[in-house]
């Protein structure tokens, strides 16, 4: 495990804000925290990347302990916070430029570096620019990039696309997936339920400081919502087609019928066989849509239950 963390606790006065937090991440997966305001996300995060000291319990990071090491652990990691300050009277170049000298880096590299993040995120052509005149999205990108200047493996991101308008939002989702190829650790910190889903390799759903549920999208609809809900639709009507035989009906019209298998990598090729042996043209047969959100609430909302696992 590249992070792992071992009954993680961080206290604030009588305030526990990170609670027994037990976590394993792999190399390069993608981990998404969710919770509430309040519900511990970016205390675990700053726990993780050295910056708080944890009040009982402890965090390794790619062999790392975040507190006996925590110089080594501050280097290697890249950490965008949720409200970053940035320095406004200097001009975005300088400002990579400084921070890939604090991080050790050549002239040549940070020059190299910087150009690449730049181009990258489309910015080099106002890289004389001074960070006062950027809009709240552009300094988004702009911590963001400080954040993966020195080339780090893995990396802590708290609400990395807040405030960004729909194409920069994009641009910085491609480039997270694109990170996952070249085996990038990820743990990311958002509100965006669309954007987790589509980001993470698994979720964390955390409240009151406890992690309540821990799985994949797909396993925690399952475990939430049930057997996954399946609709095929066929080029002309049902007619004497003996489907209800195959599979259990739960909803159907003319040309289409909706029905719940927990097997679907068994019975979809085999109804879909029976099917075309009865001469009937499939248009579709796709899963229902599920939404994230139905999760996320049902999970909160019974938040004092047993940790769900799957």
């Amino acid at each position: 495990m590249i992070i792992e963390t071992q009954n993680l606790t961080k206290e604030f006065g009588s305030l526990r804000a990170v609670d027994s937090l037990n976590l394993r991440i792999g190399e390069g997966e993608i981990l998404v925290l969710l919770g509430p305001n309040g519900a511990g996300k970016t205390t675990t995060v700053r726990l993780l990347a050295s910056i708080l000291k944890p009040t009982s319990g402890g965090a390794i990071i790619a062999g790392y302990d975040v507190v006996e090491q925590a110089k080594i652990v501050r280097r290697m990691v890249g950490f965008l916070t949720e409200f970053p300050g940035l320095y406004l009277r200097m001009s975005l170049g300088d400002y990579l430029n400084f921070f890939g000298e604090l991080y050790g880096m050549s002239k040549e590299k940070r020059r190299h570096r910087s150009d690449e993040l730049m181009e990258r995120f489309g910015v080099l052509g106002i890289s004389r620019k001074r960070l006062a005149e950027f809009s709240k999205g552009m300094r988004q990108r702009v911590a963001l990039m400080r954040a993966l200047i020195h080339e780090p493996q893995i990396l802590f991101l708290d609400e990395p696309t807040s405030a960004m308008d729909p194409h920069s939002a994009k641009m910085v989702r491609d480039y997270i997936r694109g990170l996952r190829s070249s085996r990038h650790t990820i743990l990311l910190c958002t509100h965006n339920l669309a954007e987790a889903e589509s980001l993470a390799d698994r979720i964390a759903i955390i409240s009151q400081g406890r992690i309540i549920a821990l799985g994949t999208p797909w396993e925690l609809k399952r475990q939430l919502l049930g057997v996954p809900l399946f609709e095929l639709r066929l080029a002309s009507p049902l007619d004497s087609l003996k489907v209800g035989e195959w599979v259990e009906i739960e909803e159907h019209g003319p040309t289409w019928f909706r029905y719940r298998t927990p097997s679907p990598e068994e019975v979809n090729p085999l109804l879909l066989h029976r099917l075309a042996e009865e001469g009937a043209e499939v248009v579709t047969l796709s899963e229902v849509p599920r939404s994230l959100e139905e999760v996320y609430l049902r999970i909160v909302e019974d938040g004092d239950e047993d940790t769900l696992s799957v």
